[in-house]
């Protein structure tokens, strides 16, 4: 899953792709470079982050979405909206992928419920002004597991089918570096909740101070894609049904190269 910001102040490339024909552009060459689904979105999820309005979102994604679908794109919205959600899979979108798993708006449940699209259901604690106050786990695991398998009772009560749920364990999200190291580590658990399996690590902060000493700021997020590919893998190897990421070719090299080695034989080469 293939990353397209159109927003001004995204952690990563905020404002880059803020003009429809330069998210437009972007999108088509993640799909080039092979991603298998476009990821648009309009309102920034990184810490402290305020919303846009809904028609400025709306504003935001439509045009992008229409095009890229246009050109034969499967497009997922990523948006906490009910409102953006209808829009957007009428303008063509396949997927909603909501960080809030349909807490920040009740009507989310019945929209995807209607439409029987794929639903993103993130672990989530709250909005991104606030989020990070609520990192607080017995343990983080159980906790993430506990709260997505609640959602997702919730979800199925209002009438989503569950074969249509994707969870996602929220990295980066009310949780601090050690609460994402340790979710990724028993990503599996997750895997064993029995839904499809969507993680989102791509150049987040957590990976940024991989070899930092404490106290220096962390490394920026371009420079975060090498860290990117490896969480990949090793979600890949746990089971993990997608992987949503800013740099298509690198994590898909690796995830090549390791499918490479795990189908590899025994018998001589010529060396290549």
């Amino acid at each position: 899953m293939g990353v397209v910001n159109v927003t001004p102040d995204s952690f990563s490339d905020g404002g880059e792709w803020f003009e429809p024909s330069a998210a437009i552009a972007h999108g088509l060459e993640l799909r080039e470079q092979g991603a298998d689904v476009l990821d648009v979105g309009g309102e920034s999820t990184r810490p402290g982050a305020q919303r846009p309005s809904v028609e400025e979102e709306l504003r935001r994604v439509l045009p992008v979405i229409e095009a890229l679908t246009a050109e034969g794109a499967v497009v997922s919205v990523d948006t906490m909206r009910a409102e953006v959600a209808v829009r957007a899979l009428a303008a063509g979108a396949a997927i909603v992928n909501d960080v809030s798993g349909g807490q920040a708006d009740d009507a989310m449940a019945g929209v995807v419920a209607q439409a029987g699209a794929p639903f993103v259901v993130m672990h989530w604690r709250g909005h991104s002004a606030d989020m990070q106050s609520r990192a607080a786990y017995a343990d983080v695991v159980a906790d993430v597991c506990a709260e997505l398998s609640a959602r997702v009772r919730d979800l199925v009560a209002a009438g989503v089918a569950p074969d249509r749920l994707v969870l996602d364990p929220g990295f980066g999200f009310a949780k601090l570096a050690h609460h994402n190291w340790t979710l990724l580590r028993h990503l599996d658990q997750v895997v064993d909740l029995g839904h499809p399996v969507l993680v989102g690590t791509s150049r987040k902060t957590f990976l940024g101070r991989i070899g930092v000493p404490d106290g220096v700021p962390p490394r920026p997020p371009a420079e975060r894609d090498a860290a990117t590919a490896a969480t990949s893998v090793h979600a890949a190897r746990l089971g993990a049904w997608g992987v949503r990421v800013h740099s298509v070719p690198t994590t898909l090299d690796a995830l090549r190269a390791t499918a490479a080695i795990d189908h590899a034989t025994d018998s001589a080469t010529d060396g290549e």
